[in-house]
């Protein structure tokens, strides 16, 4: 599918500046360009463009807001200061699988303060030697290269930074539908412990009635035998 045609089933019927999420993975760009993309995305945060066939990002247009960009897996070898320029803001950039070669093809990245995360799986520059402590010194603001810090360590499996407002919100309410749940369980609790009360009050009151019936029954049965006593005497005595 042709990039403009994609953009435009990406849309939905919404107008650029409503979406901060665009992905256009797999789509055909024309001579290696970005087509159809322009500044009217001025709230796009996210865009994806893998295996697009990208050559260069010479038409990218300016997203002040974009933070994340996907482009792993195209042919790009060069023309990184377009990112310096239309991207001020980004954090995430995965170039992997692409045509880069040279650590100096990298240096346009230094003018992105913000840029923290860099992928570049299975580019040639991988095999350089010294090739990660070269790109740490290169880029000293970075924080994660190729997944991993300056001292080895994994970088996380979702970036606060990026998605931590959502994520935020998820855990609040999740804790909030926790605190929920467990007022729930207490009522519950509450109402089993009143009917067990109820229960044992009525065996209670049960036991009491037995107890007085069984008086009764006793006063009955000795009334009855003096009677028969008396009766008894009067036939014998003469």
């Amino acid at each position: 599918m042709e990039m403009k045609k994609r953009l435009t089933l990406e849309l939905r019927n919404k107008k650029p500046g409503e979406v901060k999420e665009l992905v256009l993975d797999n789509c055909r760009s024309d001579d290696g360009k970005i087509v159809g993309l322009s500044s009217d995305f001025e709230n796009l945060e996210f865009l994806s463009m893998i295996n697009i066939n990208l050559l260069s990002v010479s038409n990218l247009p300016k997203l002040n807001k974009l933070r994340k960009l996907e482009l792993s897996d195209n042919r790009i070898s060069g023309g990184l200061e377009v990112l310096a320029e239309r991207t001020p803001n980004l954090t995430h950039l995965n170039l992997s699988g692409n045509k880069i070669k040279d650590i100096n093809t990298l240096e346009p990245l230094k003018k992105l303060p913000n840029l923290h995360s860099l992928d570049l799986f299975n580019c040639e520059v991988t095999m350089l030697i010294n090739y990660r402590e070269s790109v740490f010194t290169l880029l000293p603001h970075l924080t994660y290269l190729d997944g991993f810090d300056a001292d080895d360590q994994e970088a996380p499996d979702s970036d606060p930074e990026a998605d931590g407002d959502g994520l935020e919100d998820e855990y609040e309410n999740g804790e909030g539908e926790e605190e929920d749940d467990d007022e729930e369980e207490d009522d519950l609790d509450e109402e089993v412990i009143d009917e067990e009360d109820d229960e044992d009050d009525d065996l209670e009151g049960e036991e009491e009635e037995d107890g007085v019936d069984d008086e009764v029954r006793l006063s009955v049965v000795s009334v009855h035998l003096q009677q028969c006593v008396g009766m008894f005497d009067s036939v014998l005595v003469p």
